[in-house]
């Protein structure tokens, strides 16, 4: 309802005020390393030192603008468990929830920003709760044999699931500077760092790369930018594979597609793109991610971080409708898929 979406946006302050408050005892490790292009001895800074989103004017979008809806929680029908691997040249992607996707190439498994619980959230009972069950259940994925991670804000670094992949999977963690020491407090083994650029082999033939993101990290008040953020194109016979994380449109796009060339596939965040002026420093909305598509000439792209958890002011169906609607202006119709929840498709 029209009220509910208008007033609704307290409760949501309220709930993430808490969740801040909180931070100041959850706040996380901080890197420790020598000054770079990027990080300047205590803080990491995006390419073309993005401005930070203020707190005073999202609470002011957030006094102006209406909040969409978001359905209350609904069991829904898990998708089909996925093949164990795929051969040599074949891609195939599957849309588990939020910004976790499974990523099949080349015969490697490959689970990026995996999230299992309930909220999105340092606490159990308050902060964002998802609204609809993951696509794929947890013990339905294949043999996972690496997990990209692109910054630890809580709804894409999420300890409770690392955990349980760790002890199921046992694959190689990949996270930005700063964050393995989460994991290693936690007792998660497999974690490595990566810098932006750098790569790991993850198979003959197959890698993955960290490259730059825009956007923050931290886990409380007082560790802001303290650890890297990043986005990871995994390279395989058939092409790159580019996984965004949590991302604006930015500077760093072009260097990404300069240096790998048109994308096999592309996964691009979409949701929690609202209130726009406040927000779209450090996340896409339809309309970026979209460029975003054209930009890396990407064969397809998938859509991303949306319809999960309650983030921003866009509504759970809003994103997904909006990018919707400008595909079908597009002549030719670009190949951007919004798949469903549990849905995977072989990418050509």
């Amino acid at each position: 309802m029209q009220t509910h979406a208008r007033h609704g946006w307290a409760r949501w302050v309220v709930a993430w005020a808490a969740v801040a408050l909180s931070g100041c005892l959850f706040a996380g490790p901080r890197h420790q390393g020598p000054v770079t292009e990027h990080f300047d001895g205590e803080h990491f800074h995006n390419v073309g030192d993005a401005r930070r989103v203020s707190p005073l004017s999202l609470l002011k979008a957030a006094l102006e603008e209406p909040r969409g809806d978001w359905r209350p929680y609904t069991e829904v029908p898990p998708g089909p468990p996925p093949p164990r691997r795929v051969g040599p040249g074949a891609l195939r992607v599957t849309f588990i929830n939020h910004a976790t996707v499974l990523i099949q190439a080349d015969g490697v498994n490959i689970l990026t920003d995996p999230i299992y619980a309930e909220r999105a959230s340092p606490m159990s009972f308050v902060g964002p709760r998802r609204v609809r069950p993951p696509g794929i259940r947890f013990e339905d994925l294949p043999p996972i044999d690496a997990v990209v991670v692109s910054h630890n804000h809580y709804d894409h670094l999420d300890l409770e699931t690392l955990k349980r992949l760790a002890e199921a999977h046992h694959p190689r963690i990949f996270v930005g500077l700063g964050n393995k020491a989460l994991l290693d407090e936690e007792g998660i083994r497999g974690g490595e760092e990566l810098d932006w650029w750098q790569s790991a082999e993850l198979a003959p033939g197959v890698k993955v790369t960290a490259v730059p993101a825009q956007h923050r990290s931290n886990r409380g008040l007082t560790d802001s930018a303290a650890t890297l953020w990043a986005g990871y194109v995994v390279s395989t016979a058939g092409g790159p594979v580019y996984f965004a994380g949590d991302s604006g449109f930015g500077p760093h796009l072009p260097l990404i597609a300069e240096r790998f060339g048109p994308m096999r596939l592309s996964l691009l965040p979409i949701g929690a793109f609202r209130p726009g002026q406040a927000i779209k420093v450090v996340h896409m909305g339809p309309e970026e991610a979209l460029a975003a598509h054209r930009l890396l000439r990407s064969g397809t792209s998938v859509a991303m971080h949306y319809g999960t958890f309650p983030m921003a002011w866009d509504g759970q169906d809003e994103a997904k409708y909006l990018l919707l609607r400008l595909l079908m202006r597009e002549q030719p119709r670009p190949r951007f898929w919004a798949l469903g929840f549990g849905e995977g498709r072989y990418v050509p």
